[in-house]
């Protein structure tokens, strides 16, 4: 692998796709009956998802792209505790009891080609511009802006991270934490996810 491919692969495994929290909202209201155009749509409605291309085959493209990137990192992150189904025509978030027998196939092609961030076909800036604008729109949903007193050593503490914490541990943690403490969860907490976000803004830099 030469030194290119490294930083590639590391910056496709660092990219956080804000679009699976929104989302996750909406299966936890609607677990199942959603194809990814449908998603697709009503995450667009709520105002998470602006035109992506002024062409609209490419809009489409990207569009899909986004959807099915968010969906196979939000399996990922509710497995074991529950399943997401992702089949373009049968998207479905299936309770713990249904876990038995499902298991992340990493061999699958379908979610190698939308997990690699190279396939959207934009530059690694423009997606990282993309998902910050989708993030700052997800902030703002939940109420958190300001984020003025938040800085690295107290985001990393509220996480209960030491200083020297890597990347993939930040994101680990981040999401075990916002899974946790999501307003849509039984015991969940939207003042409490509302600082880890502010957190997680500082750190995932």
């Amino acid at each position: 692998m030469s030194e290119h491919q490294g930083l590639a692969a590391q910056f496709q495994q660092y990219m956080e796709n804000p679009l699976l929290w929104p989302m996750l909202e909406v299966l936890r209201k609607q677990p199942s009956g959603w194809k990814v155009h449908t998603l697709a749509s009503h995450l667009g409605e709520l105002g998470f998802i602006p035109i992506l291309d002024v062409k609209p085959e490419k809009d489409l493209f990207k569009r899909n792209f986004l959807i099915m990137n968010a969906l196979y990192q939000l399996q990922e992150t509710l497995y074991p505790d529950n399943w997401l189904q992702v089949e373009a025509m049968d998207i479905t978030l299936m309770s713990s009891h249904h876990v038995a027998g499902h298991c992340i196939d990493l061999e699958d092609p379908l979610r190698d080609y939308y997990t690699q961030w190279h396939n959207y076909e934009a530059e690694e800036g423009e997606v990282k511009r993309l998902l910050n604008q989708f993030w700052t729109r997800y902030r703002e949903f939940v109420g958190s802006t300001n984020g003025k007193d938040m800085d690295r050593a107290k985001a990393l503490s509220l996480f209960e991270l030491p200083q020297d914490a890597t990347q993939i541990e930040i994101r680990k943690t981040w999401r075990k934490l916002a899974l946790k403490w999501h307003p849509d969860r039984e015991n969940g907490n939207s003042d409490r996810f509302r600082v880890l976000c502010e957190a997680w803004n500082v750190l995932r830099h």
